[in-house]
């Protein structure tokens, strides 16, 4: 399944600018899928140069101090002399810089590149001030290191991946300047006037352990959930009204029987889209005999509520985690360098596991939507498949069994990475969290989920336009209109796949949110 193209920059891409403080959400998605640029809190750069000047008074000291004149990992208590202390930390990002695969997307490399300059600007690592001056440097030039899909367990954070943009930043490795072709990163760095960096004492640690990757891709893909989910709804919306169901059971007594917080703003959502609905209206009255719809239909916001209190969760998960300073070993507030295990991805893992749950659950439940669409002993007098001439047409029968293989797999991709482990580096870390292949795992999922209600709205619209002379509501309606701007439009057969391509475009750039909700207002 190919990724749907990220939203392209924005012409007025805002500054982002990193402190001691934690980023927002937002924040790590205006500098990873819109360019934003980055600038560098002055106080806390002055910070990042205090607490340097305590790794270099220990790197004086005889004694050993781990990452500082020690080896690393198993390697530990190995002493390192100061004249090879350049070449060890040169040498751990060149040695872990050992990813395989295909490219990692550029958003995802532009977000754990923040995010370790974010606790660079802690002041809890150790580094130069100039180490997190060139990471800043190097994004808002637009260069964007050659990160591939595996090589990271999770722990010591994202180590592999995070490895690469270092090596970067030592001028070595591959790159992309903007969408451009693979170049060397010495000829990048040469060309926007970056000074490649030496690494002194500490940084190699300090720029390759975090959770840096895992977390981005949670950060965006609760930006993309945050839409989805809306969207969802609307869908639903759509094909309740497609299929004469009721907006009954979405009154605000009968949700508040419950009061799940994401249920609550599902059913507001969904009355919201239904309002002054003549479809509803025209079977609202006694004559109607339906006693209730399929669950497809009727518990529409219990199931899309429960995925949004699972996104409030994982959205509590990510900014506890945005306010942390994850290093190792790291420094403490009162100027101790010590060892500790926060690099560990468990609670990152286990959330985007999670959400991989509830995706999946999301789309199995559109998909059912748009199956009895299709039905003719379900979808109350339409034609079968929403054909055109019976017989001879297939109507949308293949874009179910598209949407039906897409849920399948989303239900393989359900299955919890972070319940897995395998030990490493000589059973010193012998035990990971996978979240990093949680996180990769929860970006297809999305993609599977955009495709999945693009094809439930395409099926909703046509099955809304032929129940003419009846209109939808004013929201639908306008979905209605967008949808049928690229497809999704009653007829006789033809090429549908690019049909299903440009309504999932509009679903991933939430062109079907924002349209429902100049009706509707801002839906939550």
């Amino acid at each position: 399944m190919s990724t749907i193209a990220p939203t392209p920059a924005r012409a007025d891409a805002a500054s982002v600018t990193v402190g001691t403080g934690p980023l927002t959400i937002d924040d790590v998605v205006a500098v990873a899928r819109h360019g934003a640029s980055v600038a560098l809190d002055p106080a806390a750069l002055d910070g990042v140069a205090a607490s340097r000047a305590i790794v270099e008074g220990l790197a004086a000291d005889p004694e050993p101090h781990y990452g500082i004149s020690t080896g690393f990992g198993a390697l530990a208590t190995t002493y390192i002399a100061e004249d090879r202390r350049a070449q060890l930390q040169a040498s751990l990002v060149r040695s872990h810089a050992a990813g395989s695969g295909a490219e990692v997307e550029r958003e995802v490399v532009r977000a754990l590149m923040l995010l370790r300059l974010s606790t660079l600007m802690t002041g809890r690592t150790g580094v130069r001030r100039e180490t997190a001056e060139t990471y800043a440097a190097i994004l808002n030039a637009g260069i964007t290191p050659v990160v591939r899909e595996y090589g990271s367990l999770g722990c010591s954070g994202d180590l592999a991946p995070l490895a690469h943009c270092a090596l970067v930043a030592m001028a070595e490795g591959e790159v992309r300047v903007g969408s451009g072709e693979p170049t060397d990163a010495a000829t990048a760095l040469a060309a926007a006037g970056i000074t490649p960096l030496r690494l002194a004492e500490k940084e190699g640690l300090a720029l390759i352990n975090g959770t840096d990757g895992m977390l981005g891709m949670l950060a965006l893909a609760i930006d993309d959930l945050r839409m989805l989910l809306t969207t969802a709804d609307i869908a639903a919306a759509m094909s309740v009204e497609g299929l004469l169901g009721t907006d009954a059971v979405f009154a605000e007594d009968l949700h508040a029987l419950r009061p799940q917080r994401g249920q609550a703003a599902s059913a507001a959502n969904l009355r919201r889209l239904l309002a002054g609905s003549p479809i509803v209206a025209s079977h609202r009255g006694p004559e109607c005999t339906r006693v209730q719809d399929a669950y497809s239909l009727r518990c529409a916001p219990q199931v899309h509520g429960a995925a949004r209190d699972t996104l409030a969760h994982a959205a509590s998960v990510a900014e506890a985690e945005l306010a942390s300073a994850i290093d190792n070993p790291v420094l403490t507030l009162d100027g101790r360098v010590e060892s500790n295990g926060n690099f560990h991805g468990a609670p990152v893992g286990y959330v985007l596991d999670f959400l991989a749950i509830a995706v999946a659950d999301v789309a199995s439940m559109s998909e059912r939507r748009t199956d009895r669409f299709l039905d003719r002993a379900r979808n109350q007098g339409l034609p079968p498949f929403l054909a055109h001439e019976v017989g001879v047409d297939s109507g949308l029968m293949i874009a179910q069994y598209t949407a039906a293989g897409i849920v399948s797999e989303l239900k393989r991709l359900a299955v919890p990475a972070s319940v897995d482990s395998i030990p490493s580096s000589a059973m010193q870390e012998d035990h990971v969290s996978m979240g990093w292949a949680a996180a990769r795992k929860l970006r297809r999922a999305i993609d599977g989920l955009t495709r999945v209600l693009a094809i439930e709205l395409m099926t909703a619209a046509r099955g809304l336009a032929l129940r003419a002379p009846l209109e939808p509501g004013a929201a639908t309606g306008g979905v209605v209109e967008l949808v049928a701007g690229v497809g999704g439009v009653p007829g006789p057969d033809r090429f549908l796949s690019p049909e299903i391509e440009a309504i999932a475009g509009l679903v991933a750039a939430g062109a079907v949110r924002d349209r429902a909700g100049t009706v509707t207002g801002r839906l939550d």
